[in-house]
């Protein structure tokens, strides 16, 4: 796997690396080319060094026992970041950080997967950090990040597209989708807008007027 490519501050998102399931070579590929930063959770670190990725920052609680010597070695130069607040996940943490450095934009991936307890963490905490940090999580079968207010994006028809409301989410009104929605609530455990999909080819409108709303694009 080679190393990811040095553009221009804010150019594009950092690259999060969690402890997931791993994604395909491709999709890591195509993310670490464009990547100004990649941070690697201290979990995902042994995984990370076999395929040969360059890290740049290596972030946790290093509670498994840890040797900052060796990784400095091993991916020199490398920012290791201590950070042992249990009251946060490390990927918070890495929000955090990236936040502190300013950075405005982050794709995270190796996310989902493995533990549930892990993804549904992962997934609706995004939420803390929606006015900071603009938050896209990737693996092979999806693509997720949380609304604005007002949304509209050119779909080609057919794509699957799911709503997956925080808490509960008021007003929601749809344009183009298959299921349309309007000036509806969901609510999660109750009413999701689970497997929606596209009905041509064209711009999709979805707007709420309050919550924390999740879209994510899929595909099998």
């Amino acid at each position: 796997m080679s190393s990811h490519h040095i553009v221009r501050d804010d150019q594009e998102p950092a690259l999060i690396i969690a402890n997931g399931e791993a994604c395909s070579a491709e999709l890591l590929g195509q993310l670490l080319e464009w990547s100004p930063l990649v941070i690697v959770l201290d979990s995902a670190i042994e995984r990370v060094l076999a395929l040969g990725i360059k890290v740049d920052v290596l972030l946790g609680d290093f509670d498994r026992g840890f040797d900052a010597d060796y990784y400095k070695e091993q991916q020199y130069p490398i920012e290791i970041v201590y950070a042992p607040n249990q009251d946060k996940t490390d990927l918070e943490k890495a929000f955090d950080y990236l936040i502190e450095k300013g950075h405005k934009a982050a794709n995270v991936i190796w996310a989902t997967g493995r533990r549930a307890d892990h993804t549904i963490t992962n997934l609706t905490n995004i939420v803390a950090y929606r006015h900071a940090l603009k938050v896209v999580i990737l693996d092979d079968h999806s693509k997720v990040f949380l609304l604005p207010n007002v949304f509209e994006k050119w779909y080609p028809a057919d794509t699957i597209l799911s709503l997956i409301p925080i808490g509960k989410v008021t007003g929601i009104t749809t344009q183009n989708l298959f299921y349309a929605l309007n000036n509806e609530d969901l609510t999660i455990g109750y009413r999701t807008g689970s497997s929606n999909h596209v009905t041509q080819d064209g711009l999709v409108s979805i707007t709420h007027t309050d919550g924390d709303l999740l879209l994510m694009e899929c595909w099998d």
